[in-house]
């Protein structure tokens, strides 16, 4: 799998941990940056990594900050993505359970390493059920389609 990551400046020593995770594992990864500590917008690194899954340049993306909110309002931004911010494996595994979430966007400030491994590896390895959550995504993409 193709994975895209993007982080700011709170979020990069996790980014870092989350890339060595991923490829050990046997991941392509992309990642869009930052490459260091200091300050950066997250929309500038968030924005491009979104805009890879959704034009099918990466199967999907793990955007990384200080609570990871800002980072998932950011990649929801980009039509075709659905980012969910988890801080457990139970929200991991239902984000891809139910929701085709195509993008993990996690709290470096709120998250641990190990729980984070946790979510990482939970997430990457949840399939999608469909089913009855089929009907749920075509009318947020119909949303999209409207604009909102």
């Amino acid at each position: 799998m193709r994975i895209a990551l993007a982080s700011d400046h709170a979020g990069f020593a996790l980014k870092t941990q989350v890339r060595r995770l991923v490829e050990a594992w046997g991941h392509e990864v992309i990642d869009f940056g930052t490459f260091d500590d200091e300050p950066v917008d997250y929309p500038d690194v968030v924005l491009p990594a979104a805009r890879a899954v959704a034009r099918g340049e990466a199967d999907r993306a793990i955007v990384v900050g200080g609570s990871g909110n800002g980072e998932a309002m950011a990649a929801n931004k980009v039509r075709g993505i659905r980012a969910a911010l988890c801080h457990d494996v139970t929200t991991a595994r239902l984000s891809r359970q139910h929701n085709d979430a195509n993008v993990l966007a996690l709290g470096a400030r709120i998250i641990g390493p190990e729980v984070a491994t946790d979510v990482v590896r939970t997430w990457l390895e949840t399939p999608y059920e469909g089913g009855r959550h089929v009907r749920r995504l075509e009318k947020l993409h119909a949303a999209e389609r409207e604009g909102g």
